[in-house]
């Protein structure tokens, strides 16, 4: 959520919470998330964003593959959720869809569990390094990714860019940088502490710098926030 300036991916990482931070606000300005309301985490992992949540909703459910202190659900493959159709006032998916095969499935599921009215927040990368955990499969434009949603019945009403082509080639430096350093023991770790602080304060200065329309179609992470499309 807040991660020091001198970690190694804590630029994506603030830039991240930010967007989702306004996201957030708005839906409880609109009235979509309320006290009474339900969320619901496809791929929680660690559940980082409950706390942007939690304030404002009745239940924060958590689900993934494996059960955990923090996993509400556990996803049997090959079978829906142990939720009610149209429960969830909001499905929030964050930096998962790229580690999903079957991704009709996962959206279906996403969607069946969606109220009518109800939103989808959902973040996975344009551009990034290959990162399995088990598995990476995917990678997004802007267009493809809207796209993508659109053709499984959603409708998108916003895109947010995170992290622009100046600021994520230094990202990327950062990370390789972090890597090798921090095999050279306690010495090699405080001189990767000091880099990843500066390229932070670099990374500011490029997304500054970047054109809107440059960021907004070459983005390192996309966020979005969609709602399920109905014909009558």
């Amino acid at each position: 959520m807040n991660p020091p300036i001198w970690r190694h991916d804590a630029y994506t990482l603030r830039k991240l919470a930010t967007a989702l931070q306004g996201i957030v606000n708005k839906l409880v300005s609109g009235g979509l998330l309320t006290a009474t309301g339900t969320v619901v985490d496809f791929g929680a992992g660690d559940t980082p964003y409950r706390p942007l949540f939690a304030p404002h909703c009745g239940k924060y459910l958590a689900c993934d593959l494996t059960a955990g202190p923090q996993i509400d659900i556990v996803f049997k493959p090959g079978e829906a959720l142990d939720l009610a159709a149209a429960s969830a006032d909001c499905v929030v998916s964050f930096q998962v869809l790229e580690h999903v095969w079957d991704i009709d499935a996962y959206l279906a599921e996403c969607r069946r569990v969606l109220a009518r009215d109800g939103r989808l927040v959902l973040s996975t990368h344009g551009t990034w390094l290959y990162h399995p955990h088990p598995t990476d499969y995917r990678r997004w434009t802007r267009d493809g990714l809207c796209k993508e949603l659109e053709e499984r019945g959603f409708e998108v009403l916003d895109v947010h860019p995170i992290v622009g082509p100046l600021a994520w080639t230094t990202q990327f430096r950062t990370l390789a940088y972090h890597h090798v350093l921090s095999h050279l023991g306690p010495l090699g770790r405080l001189c990767g502490a000091g880099l990843c602080a500066l390229m932070y304060g670099r990374m500011l200065l490029e997304d500054l710098i970047t054109p809107k329309a440059l960021r907004e179609t070459n983005s390192a992470i996309y966020m979005l926030v969609a709602r399920p499309r109905h014909t009558d």
